[in-house]
């Protein structure tokens, strides 16, 4: 008989641990992406106003009397083309960070990305909930930003509130 042999035991690679992006990686990922959004908006957004701004004064020359009900139709269109922005930036966030690559093109830039509390990938609905979010983030003088450089996780407000985490790539 034979003394058993005892095999080395060799580690298993098991999950990569998540590592936590700060507060100014985040910062700077969100620079770039208002950046991006402004860009976007300027370049569909100001031929509109422009042509918009040019038919009411045309049409005031024209009618003067008619001028009160033009600038009424004008504000009515700034406030609409208000909300078609607002609409394109939380579609820009929501969309981007529960697509496969689970970040913006910010996020990407710095490499970083929007994981739920398992670093798996977030559902459209959770990236909604965590864009809305932020207006809490927000309305307490930036405090629900700031807590991402001080908290464990690295967590902002709106993080908590959705389960998410961002984290480096």
């Amino acid at each position: 008989m034979q003394p058993a042999q005892i095999q080395p035991s060799v580690p298993q690679p098991g999950p990569m641990p998540l590592r936590y992006a700060g507060f100014w990686r985040r910062f700077v990922a969100y620079l770039i992406d208002s950046f991006v959004i402004s860009i976007a908006s300027f370049v569909i957004f100001v031929p509109a106003l422009g042509l918009l701004g040019i038919g009411i004064g045309a049409g005031a020359m024209e009618e003067p009397e008619a001028a009160t009900g033009l600038i009424i139709a004008a504000l009515a269109a700034y406030m609409f083309i208000g909300l078609v922005v607002a609409a394109a930036g939380w579609l820009y966030f929501a969309l981007m960070e529960s697509s496969n690559k689970m970040a913006t093109l910010g996020k990407m830039a710095i490499g970083i990305k929007v994981t739920d509390l398992a670093g798996n990938r977030i559902s459209f609905g959770r990236a909604t909930g965590r864009y809305f979010a932020k207006i809490l983030s927000g309305m307490i003088l930036m405090i629900g930003y700031i807590m991402a450089g001080f908290t464990e996780k690295k967590q902002a407000l709106h993080d908590m509130i959705a389960g998410c985490l961002v984290v480096m790539k």
